[in-house]
C-alpha cells in the first residue's frame, strides 16, 4: 500500500520522507489555506523533493474552467495529479486531461457508483472519502470494499485512494480490504508505529542495558 500525506505543511512532509513513509502528496483548497501560502508556490516546493504524484486541486466547478485550471497546475511538476471533484463536469474534465497524459484524481467520491463512472472517464485515482462517510453513520470501508471488487472485476487500473482517513484503525482496515493508496494527516501516519507494549517493552531493555552497564559504542 502506498501512503500519501494529506497535508500542505512542508516540514511535516519533509519529517515523513526522511523516514520514508512518503509515496505521495494530496492537497486541497482548504490544507492550503491553513498552509497560509500561495498554491502554487507550496505546490512546487513540494514536488521539489517529493518524486510520487502531488494531488493539487482546481477551484472552477465548470468543465472548460477545470481543464484550463488543471494544465496550469500540471505545469508545475511532471508528478503532478490534478484533482477534480466527482462532478458530471469534472469527470468531463478528468476524460480530457487524462488524454492528454496527465495524472487525474477524483476526489469527494461517497459511492461505488461514482467510482465506477470515474474509472469510466479514465481517472488515475479514485478518493473515496472514509471518515466522512462514518460521520453520517455510514461504513465508509464498505465503499473501499465494493469500489475493490468493481475494479477488480472488470480490470480497471484507476487506483483506489482511501482519504479521510481519521484513525489509524481506519488505515489498518484499508489496506486489509486492499486500498492501492492510503492518505491521512501525517499524525495519523506517525500514530501506526505506537503501541504501549513497545514502549513498555523497550523500557525493560533499556532498564536491564543499564543496570548491567551495557555499552555499545
Amino acid at each position: 500500500m502506498k501512503f500519501f500525506a494529506d497535508t500542505a505543511d512542508v516540514d511535516a512532509i519533509r519529517e515523513l520522507n526522511e523516514l520514508g513513509l512518503v509515496d505521495g502528496v494530496t492537497t486541497n483548497p482548504s490544507l492550503v489555506k491553513k498552509s497560509g501560502r500561495d498554491i502554487v508556490e507550496v505546490t512546487r516546493e513540494i514536488c521539489s523533493f517529493i518524486d510520487g504524484p502531488v494531488s493539487a486541486e482546481v477551484i472552477a466547478t465548470e468543465a472548460g474552467a477545470m481543464i484550463e485550471e488543471g494544465r496550469k497546475l500540471a505545469e508545475i511538476a511532471p508528478n503532478i495529479a490534478v484533482k477534480v471533484p466527482l462532478t458530471l463536469d469534472g469527470l468531463k474534465a478528468c476524460k480530457v486531461l487524462t488524454g492528454e497524459g496527465k495524472m487525474v484524481n477524483v476526489t469527494l467520491c461517497f459511492s461505488a457508483n461514482q467510482a465506477l463512472l470515474a474509472a469510466k472517464a479514465g481517472a488515475t485515482f479514485i478518493s473515496p472519502f472514509v471518515g466522512r462517510l462514518d460521520d453520517i453513520s455510514l461504513d465508509g470501508m464498505e465503499l473501499i470494499s465494493e469500489i475493490r471488487q468493481i475494479y477488480d472485476n472488470y480490470g480497471f487500473e484507476t487506483q483506489i485512494l482511501a482519504a479521510s482517513i481519521r484513525s489509524v484503525n481506519h488505515a489498518k482496515a484499508a489496506a486489509l480490504i486492499g486500498a492501492d493508496v492510503m492518505t491521512a494527516p501525517p499524525a495519523v501516519i506517525k500514530a501506526m508505529a505506537a503501541h504501549p507494549l513497545t514502549d513498555k517493552g523497550l523500557a525493560a531493555f533499556l532498564k536491564d542495558a543499564k543496570e548491567a552497564g551495557l555499552k555499545i559504542l
